[in-house]
């Protein structure tokens, strides 16, 4: 029952408190409140049943040392008083208690450098004439309320090493560690910031005058923190050569006409002359006729491509523009054309070096 009851504290304490980190090292001591529940029979030669020794009551010492968050190891003193009862051989009995001493060894593992540990360890207990070696194994709760003082509770189970008794222990009380063993570093206050111009973009122009927030990385920008413009010139060409007598674009230049469809479709300002040109083969108002029929063939192909027509003009100059005035079938073919040549000014963004 008293034993019972102890196991109770013990779990009431180890669930309704508080702990401090651990972060302990050094020296400790203690002192407890030790309770021994055993059972051992006939111990001496009373006849007919012998003694029989029950539990026990009373207190101890310890020193110990902490080697880390994690490890610890103890020597133990305690003050034992054993009841006991005897069969005489007249059939009577007789009770009383008689005390007794345990000495021992422990080490312990604090788990997760935490308040629960497990212990591990050897005894001596001199007692009612028998001096008995036994080995340990239990665990405990330790509950710092400072940074040195702590509250201890622990059980134990005893196995006897020269007799084959099985007892249980536990324990309560207090220890101390000495040293300085604050629980955390007291917290460093930062150094005051110093706030001073910011270019929050970082084109070189302090937020303070930059009239143009969040200018792209790539755009050179003016004094005001404003991306820079300049103007330059786009001009695209077209050349369309046709065979002898002939005004149907060839296939060939189709894309070359898409080409120039696209640069119009960027540049919606724009608008084309398509001149058309014939050789000096023939009869001049034939040719007239003919090098107006090639530009207006391809006007038609930009019409498709997707030019509105009212940006398209043609005009035929029949063999009065000869490109190469040789009379030669090399010249002839370098003459049935068709050209055209569109420029536009556009405002470009001057890139940062």
């Amino acid at each position: 029952m008293k034993l019972k009851s102890l196991t109770i504290a013990l779990a009431l304490a180890a669930t309704s408190a508080s702990t401090f980190a651990a972060d302990k090292e050094g020296f400790y001591i203690g002192a407890f409140g030790d309770y021994y529940d055993n059972s051992w029979e006939n111990v001496r030669d009373y006849a007919p049943g012998g003694l029989d020794v029950d539990d026990s009551t009373g207190w101890g010492l310890e020193l110990g040392y902490r080697f880390s968050d994690y490890w610890s190891a103890r020597l133990e003193y305690a003050d034992m008083d054993f009841d006991w009862t005897a069969e005489l051989n007249d059939g009577t009995s007789m009770s009383g208690s008689e005390s007794g001493k345990r000495y021992g060894i422990d080490g312990l593992y604090h788990f997760g450098g935490g308040p629960f540990y497990g212990i591990f360890g050897l005894k001596n207990l001199d007692a009612v004439d028998e001096d008995l070696m036994f080995a340990n194994v239990g665990a405990g709760y330790q509950h710092y309320f400072t940074d040195n003082f702590a509250f201890n509770a622990e059980t134990s189970l005893y196995q006897g090493l020269d007799r084959g008794y099985t007892d249980v222990g536990a324990k309560l009380g207090l220890s101390y560690i000495f040293g300085d063993q604050s629980s955390s570093a007291a917290p460093v206050e930062p150094a005051p910031v110093v706030s001073g111009p910011t270019d929050s973009d970082n084109d070189g122009v302090m937020d303070a005058d930059d009239q143009c927030a969040n200018t792209p990385m790539t755009d050179a920008v003016d004094s005001k923190g404003c991306t820079l413009y300049e103007e330059k010139e786009a001009t695209i060409t077209l050349l369309v050569t046709f065979p002898h007598d002939v005004a149907e674009v060839p296939n060939k230049y189709f894309s070359d006409i898409a080409d120039v469809a696209a640069f119009m479709k960027e540049n919606e300002g724009t608008s084309v002359v398509l001149e058309g040109h014939a050789s000096a083969v023939g009869d001049a108002d034939y040719n007239m006729k003919l090098s107006e029929k090639r530009a207006k063939d391809v006007a038609e192909e930009l019409v498709k491509d997707g030019i509105s027509s009212d940006r398209i003009s043609t005009v035929g100059y029949g063999e009065e523009r000869l490109k190469n005035k040789a009379y030669t079938l090399e010249a002839h073919a370098e003459n049935r054309r068709v050209e055209a040549q569109i420029s536009t000014v556009e405002r470009v963004k001057v890139m940062r070096k």
